[in-house]
Order: structure tokens, then C-alpha cells, then sequence
């Protein structure tokens, strides 16, 4: 086995998983992946939580109390869940020490049915960094219409955010401008700028999923040509804007107040289409200063397999703009792609959410004393 994931560590990119479950925590599965995989951060979302619990492992006496107690499901849910981030916070705790803050991170998302609604955004923020009390948290906030302004609210309180579902290169510097209108807030009421951290979500594997079914509904020689293209070039450029963005002169006063910056984080990084190489959305987006988010699965295959090559992204920010403009030449829109993967993005976290609401519900009802 080569030690791949040391070298992508070396090229300064952060690996983090894209996983967690009470058996992952208390099976000292995930001090393994720390110790022996490089691993330095979790991330987690209404999918993941709603496959862990529904499993039951390790939840039953948790949920069997709760229900003792009467909570509503809604309560339950976050007990279960922040206990489990908690616990996957201080297991991440020394990285977290080690690196002064920037990784050791382990995210929690806000009540996704909330995701159109900044006010609620903000308060379920508050408050998740409340229940969850670790300072290696990061709320994560959608990167809706109704969140851009949440991120900024919320950062401005000095609150860490990760800012998830982010698929367009336009959105992305909306993010990076509401971080920047945070800090600029935190900094004016007198807040350390160095205690808050921040990364931006920017979804891979889904942008390829979508196109190639629309390049394969076309089927021409021309369209075939950019299938498993748009992913990668839209990730590059958005590193491009990054570099940007963080080279600015508004950046520099927040970075002379000694702001960290918002590191992009690539998201949504598990091979779908089973034609490409399963390492494919790491290899090829090698650059310093990101996170990349994996699945088990793509991290065990870039351990196995992976061909770490250094940077694979600067430079290549001409032929990731021919690439996503070749698409209109096709008859492909890429607002129109990019607008119905955030709406399908916010659907299908709704959908698991609502899914492990009902499950817990179930449990609940079946775990409750029986009237005397």
C-alpha cells in the first residue's frame, strides 16, 4: 500500500471523512482513521444521520431514555446527534490543538427544512453551537439565498460555519463575500478574529452525475467528448475565485486583524459513474489550503490506489473555462444545471431528515413506558 494520503496531506490538503456513527465513535474506528489515515476533520449531514441511527447500533439505550422522558422527536433527534458530534469532537480534539484551530473540526447541520428561511437559520445555528458546546464545531448553513445572509449573521457572532451545497461558481463568491461581511461585523464588535473558522462546501461528483445524463440524452461524438469534464473545471475555477477573492485588499485589512481564511472544501467527492478511476474527484483537485471530504470508500481506495501528483489545479483554470464553456456550444445550460442541483441538493437532505424523523419516531413510540 503506498501512502498516498500522506503525500495529499503534504500537498496541503486537509482529509477529512465524510462520515459518522455512534459504532464509528465508540468502536475507536475514527481514532483509527486519525491515527493510520491522515484523517483530520468529519463531516456530516442529514443523510448520513438518517443511515447511522436508522442501523440502531448503539443508539437503543439513548432512545430508550429519551422516550422515558417524553421529548418530541424533533428534541430527541438533537440530542442523538450532537452527542455524537460531541463525542467526534473530542476524539478530534489534539488535531484541533495541533493545527491552532484550522482542522480537529467536526460539522453539524441545521435543521434542513429551515434552509428558506434566514431568522430560524440563525437561531438553529446559535443554538446547535449551544447544545453541541465544543469549540472544533462547524455549523453547517446552506448556501441558499435565505443563507448567505444567516453566514454572515452568524459568522458576525463568531460562531464557526461550514457553508454546504454550493454548486455554482456565482454562488461561490456570494459565500466568500458573506463570510467576508462576518468577519468585518466580528471585527467591529470587538471580536478575535483568529478563534473563527470557516470552510465553503463546493459539490463535485453531482455536477458530472447531472451533466453526463444530458450529454447522454444528446448523444453526438461532440457531447460525448465532455463527459466527466464539468466537475473538475467547475471546482478548479472556483479555486481560481478563491485565490482571487483572498488576494484582495478587503481580504488584507481582515487578514492584518488576523482572520483565517475560508478554505474551500470539496464536497460530494465519491466516484457515481462507474467509467471513471474511484480517486478521480481527489487526484485531480490537489491544491494547497483545501479540505477534501471523502466517503470510506474513497478513502480506502485512494490509500490503495491513489496517484498523489502534486497540484492539479493551478494552471489549468484556461482549460477548465473552455471546458464549462464548451457545454453552451451543446446546448447545455450550466445556470440552469447549477439551480436544479441546490433545489435537489436541499430536497434530498429534507427528504432524509423527514426520513429520520420518522424512524426515531417509531423507535420512540416502541421504546415508550406502557400506561400503568
Amino acid at each position: 500500500m503506498t501512502d498516498a494520503l500522506k503525500r495529499l496531506a503534504d500537498e496541503g490538503v486537509a482529509i477529512w471523512l465524510d462520515d459518522l456513527s455512534r459504532k464509528r465513535i465508540t468502536s475507536g474506528n475514527l481514532a483509527e482513521l486519525i491515527d493510520q489515515q491522515h484523517v483530520v476533520g468529519v463531516t456530516t449531514n442529514p443523510s448520513i444521520f438518517q443511515k447511522a441511527i436508522s442501523s440502531g447500533e448503539g443508539y437503543q439505550q439513548q432512545v430508550a431514555d429519551l422516550a422515558v422522558r417524553g421529548l418530541t422527536v424533533e428534541e430527541a433527534v438533537r440530542m442523538i446527534t450532537t452527542a455524537d458530534v460531541r463525542d467526534a469532537a473530542d476524539i478530534l480534539r489534539p488535531v484541533y490543538d495541533a493545527t491552532g484551530g484550522q482542522d480537529g473540526r467536526v460539522s453539524i447541520e441545521v435543521d434542513p427544512r429551515l434552509a428558506h428561511n434566514t431568522a430560524a437559520t440563525i437561531a438553529e445555528a446559535k443554538q446547535l453551537a449551544w447544545l453541541v458546546d465544543r469549540p472544533n464545531t462547524f455549523i453547517k448553513i446552506p448556501a441558499t439565498e435565505a443563507g448567505l445572509p444567516a453566514i454572515t449573521e452568524v459568522i458576525g457572532l463568531g460562531i464557526s460555519v461550514n457553508v454546504t451545497l454550493i454548486f455554482s461558481l456565482e454562488r461561490y463568491r456570494a459565500v466568500m463575500d458573506a463570510f467576508l461581511t462576518g468577519l468585518e461585523k466580528a471585527k467591529a464588535a470587538g471580536l478575535d478574529l483568529q478563534k473563527i473558522h470557516s470552510v465553503a462546501s463546493f459539490f463535485v461528483s453531482r455536477v458530472d452525475t447531472e451533466i453526463d445524463k444530458r450529454i447522454d440524452k444528446l448523444g453526438t461524438d461532440e457531447a460525448k467528448a465532455l463527459r466527466g469534464k464539468a466537475a473538475i473545471a467547475n471546482a478548479r475555477l472556483a479555486y481560481q475565485a478563491y485565490e482571487e477573492v483572498f488576494s484582495s485588499d478587503r481580504w488584507a485589512a481582515l487578514d492584518r486583524a488576523n482572520a483565517n481564511k475560508q478554505r474551500p472544501l470539496w464536497a460530494s467527492t465519491g466516484v457515481k459513474d462507474p467509467a471513471y478511476k474511484d480517486t478521480m474527484y481527489v487526484e485531480e483537485l490537489v491544491a494547497p489550503g483545501t479540505v477534501n471530504t471523502m466517503p470510506e470508500a474513497t478513502l480506502e481506495a485512494v490509500a490503495d490506489h491513489g496517484e498523489i501528483r502534486g497540484d492539479t489545479v493551478r494552471g489549468t483554470y484556461e482549460q477548465a473555462k473552455a471546458d464549462i464553456d464548451a457545454l453552451a456550444g451543446i446546448g447545455i445550460s450550466y445556470d440552469e444545471v447549477v439551480k436544479v442541483l441546490e433545489d435537489e441538493g436541499v430536497e434530498k437532505f429534507e427528504s432524509s431528515w423527514n426520513d429520520l424523523l420518522k424512524s426515531t419516531e417509531a423507535e420512540l413510540k416502541r421504546l415508550a413506558p406502557s400506561e400503568a
